[in-house]
């Protein structure tokens, strides 16, 4: 058991090839937000992030490889999010544009719709959208 066990895990997309670019993105400081969908929060009756809260990232194997810090939440509008939160997310968008159609791409997935408890969720302009802004505090062995 580690001192860092008994902070609640931070996962970033599901396990897989997306979960590991997303870790690899935040352990290279190039991914400083992520965006969640307010319906899934709602679905799974999670509460919503807030800023100081520190929280173990997960790798798809499980291991915690940081420890996060939330700075910022803020629920939008999905036509509301704009490009530096876009380009914070460290995953090469140029535009909100692709932003978003990588992102609609991921949120229309049968994993997210199982999740939000709709096999037919679509989003559009004005579907709520947590932005999360985060750092890391530690990087794990």
């Amino acid at each position: 058991m580690t001192a860092h066990d008994d902070l609640p895990p931070y996962l970033l997309g599901f396990p897989g090839p997306l979960r590991d670019q997303l870790v690899a993105a935040v352990l290279s400081g190039a991914k400083t937000s992520t965006t969640g969908l307010l319906a899934e929060y709602e679905a799974e009756r999670e509460p919503l992030p807030e800023p100081g809260t520190r929280s173990l990232l997960v790798d798809s194997a499980g291991k915690g490889v940081a420890v996060v810090e939330v700075t910022a939440v803020e629920v939008l509008r999905l036509g509301d999010v704009g490009l530096q939160h876009a380009l914070d997310e460290g995953e090469g968008y140029a535009s909100v544009a692709e932003w978003r159609t990588a992102h609609e791409e991921f949120w229309h997935s049968e994993p997210v719709r199982a999740a939000v408890g709709d096999p037919a969720f679509t989003v559009d302009d004005d579907s709520r959208v947590v932005a999360e802004r985060f750092r890391v505090v530690q990087r794990l062995p």
